[in-house]
């Protein structure tokens, strides 16, 4: 499928540099079947039914953006994925300067030596020293802002909150899992009243999410391997809302691809710990949810494609030229939408 099917006209200044306060706040599209809708995150008691469950990825993100030289060489660094107790792959920039064996010196007592390259340009990275990897982030690291957001603006004290969710506890993540952002303890107390439940998975997403696809057709684009969890007792009971008629609703994409990794094709959620590399593209017939909240994506990307996958293409590219004509902020600080596809469970196109 060619990749420009999926582009869209986005004006930059509806790029949001700043979560809504209160977070619920924030505008909701509502596109259930062929009804469009425009609410408030605030309305999601009143919108879903009893019953209904809503999966949250619990992973937390880690302070992954670093700085640091190769003698006279400045080296960024932005962690993706763990590869062992000292070793993270990463992308780099300036990464033509770095030879492997190299050090690169993050300042604050804190090092790593370049290992070797991956095929897709990234580089493994072993730190030195005795101190868990975890400490010497937290010392010379910063979060690690989207592009499209660190560009616009510098980093500060307040995206160290912002920019984790209520749910964040197993670190790990190198972006956050934007969809849930939008809520609080009193919207999910209001949930709750409402016989609507909810669970938690971890997945932790790595800084492949940001990278723009390089090629023309779909079926040339590689997925980067992201680690996720989903225990059996979690399992058990996400299939136990679906056998009494509630609906799996994932809150944002890293969830509802782990919960797709995680099912067979006879629709059973199972226990799941391991890397996937789901890409998700029109004609993908789901198995394990029946909804899904998200925030709004950038043109040509897999997650575009992704929602394409549930609603139609067609669909979606309306769906987004309203939101556009109605200035809802994009991406990951943005406002939020909610798809709900008609009952049936055959793939859309």
């Amino acid at each position: 499928m060619r990749v420009d099917l999926f582009d869209f006209d986005l004006p930059q200044d509806l790029i949001a540099l700043r979560p809504a306060q209160p977070r619920d706040a924030a505008r909701l599209l509502l596109l259930d079947g062929d009804a469009t809708a425009d609410r408030s995150v605030r309305d999601l008691p009143d919108i879903l039914r009893a019953g209904d469950c809503l999966v949250f990825n619990d992973t937390r993100v880690i302070p992954a953006q670093l700085e640091g030289r190769r003698g006279e060489a400045r080296i960024g660094a932005t962690l993706h994925k763990r590869e062992g107790l000292r070793d993270w792959r990463a992308f780099v920039r300036n990464a033509k300067r770095l030879k492997d064996g190299d050090r690169i010196d993050f300042g604050q007592d804190v090092s790593a030596l370049a290992v070797s390259r991956g095929a897709d340009g990234s580089v493994l990275l072993h730190f030195e020293g005795e101190e868990p990897v975890e400490v010497l982030l937290e010392r010379a690291g910063t979060m690690p802002l989207p592009p499209y957001i660190a560009a616009k603006r510098g980093i500060d004290e307040r995206d160290a909150e912002d920019y984790q969710t209520m749910f964040a506890a197993e670190k790990g993540a190198v972006a956050a899992p934007t969809a849930a952002l939008h809520f609080t303890p009193d919207l999910l107390a209001r949930l709750e009243a409402a016989g609507i439940v909810h669970e938690t998975l971890t997945l932790h997403v790595g800084a492949g999410t940001f990278l723009p696809m390089k090629v023309d057709d779909t079926d040339d684009h590689q997925m980067h391997a992201e680690w996720g969890r989903i225990d059996a007792a979690c399992a058990d009971r996400l299939n136990a809302v679906r056998a009494n008629g509630g609906r799996v609703i994932a809150v944002g994409t890293t969830s509802l691809r782990l919960l797709e990794s995680a099912t067979g094709d006879d629709g059973i959620i199972r226990s799941f710990e391991n890397d996937t590399s789901i890409f998700i593209t029109p004609g993908y017939r789901f198995k394990a949810i029946d909804g899904l909240m998200t925030n709004f994506h950038l043109p040509k990307s897999t997650l575009f494609m992704l929602v394409s996958a549930i609603m139609g293409r067609e669909r979606m590219q309306a769906a987004y030229a309203h939101a556009i004509a109605g200035r809802y902020r994009f991406y990951s600080y943005g406002d939020s939408s909610l798809l709900l596809p008609p009952a049936c469970r055959h793939s859309c196109t």
